[in-house]
């Protein structure tokens, strides 16, 4: 059985930014801070909701070495290696290796796309290309490329390859990749609205975008069910729904970097193309983080 990588609940952090749009580093450590004195398990850096496809490649590897420096082995440091082009990927994955990043996520290429043939071969080079252990990133909504439950075992195979990002939305597939991959594959929930049903299917945990803002909660949602409380741990994720409904009414990260600064953390804004909220949304947003005392 391969080592996991985490157990529980891992956080994509946002990359906080400075009024001029720069990467601000003294909020990052901040926010790293937070998340592990709130009992988080892991951190994922420069992914999705790092805005990692508007970093330049020093801002990307910077942000890792940074985040690798911070949390200094208390848990470990994911990072966002993945690209649409394969050698790119590769080199990526091997500067996060030397930032310090304990292992990798590896999001499906993008645009051009590719066959499951072309999948395969594409986490299997990188997968070769470093010692860390890969994450897979199932997220079709955004790359127009779906990992199929069969080419999940195929990857599942191979000893780097540990884990599953599953963002695909659709409970039945998961369910087929747990039954296919085994002890071979972790599966961890892409989505914070499918927590639960996702550990019920084995799933090992959650990459969240709502422990952002509540690192304690979703790290319990998790550890409840873990230790049995299967009713507590879906009465508190259907607690924080209408929350986590409003941090994806925007495209993300939109919304939580919203919320963040709301909550105090001076988030700073996305880059470019993302665009400020809608008041109506951010309001409901707003509403929302009242409910659940998050307001400053």
């Amino acid at each position: 059985m391969k080592k996991t990588v985490f157990t529980g609940a891992a956080t994509a952090v946002v990359t906080p930014m400075n009024p001029d749009g720069s990467v601000n580093y003294p909020v990052l450590g901040r926010i790293l801070e937070h998340q592990i004195e709130n009992g988080i398990d892991a951190v994922v850096i420069c992914g999705t909701t790092g805005e990692s496809s508007t970093l330049t490649d020093s801002e990307h590897v910077g942000v890792i070495a940074y985040a690798a420096e911070q949390v200094h082995g208390r848990v470990p440091v994911i990072a966002g290696a993945g690209s649409n082009h394969t050698d790119y990927a590769v080199w990526l994955s091997k500067e996060a290796e030397k930032a310090g990043a304990d292992a990798l996520l590896q999001v499906t290429p993008y645009y051009n796309k590719t066959s499951q043939a072309g999948l395969i071969r594409h986490f299997s080079v990188l997968a070769d290309a470093t010692s860390l252990p890969n994450i897979l990133y199932n997220v079709p909504s955004r790359t127009g490329v779906e990992i199929s439950p069969a080419t999940c075992q195929a990857l599942s195979r191979h000893p780097n390859i540990v884990a599953v990002k599953e963002a695909c939305g659709s409970i039945s597939k998961v369910a087929q990749v747990a039954a296919l991959c085994g002890e071979d594959l972790a599966i961890y929930s892409g989505n914070d609205d499918q927590i639960v049903p996702i550990l019920s299917l084995g799933g090992k945990g959650v990459i969240s975008v709502l422990s952002n803002l509540m690192p304690r909660e979703t790290h319990e949602i998790c550890s409840l069910f873990f230790d049995g409380h299967v009713r507590e741990s879906a009465a508190l994720q259907l607690r924080l729904l209408p929350l986590i409904d409003a941090l994806f009414s925007d495209v993300n990260p939109i919304p939580v970097k919203e919320a963040m600064n709301l909550a105090g953390w001076a988030a700073g804004k996305c880059r470019m193309p993302l665009v400020p909220m809608e008041p109506a949304a951010k309001e409901a947003l707003r509403l929302e983080m009242g409910r659940v005392g998050l307001l400053v």
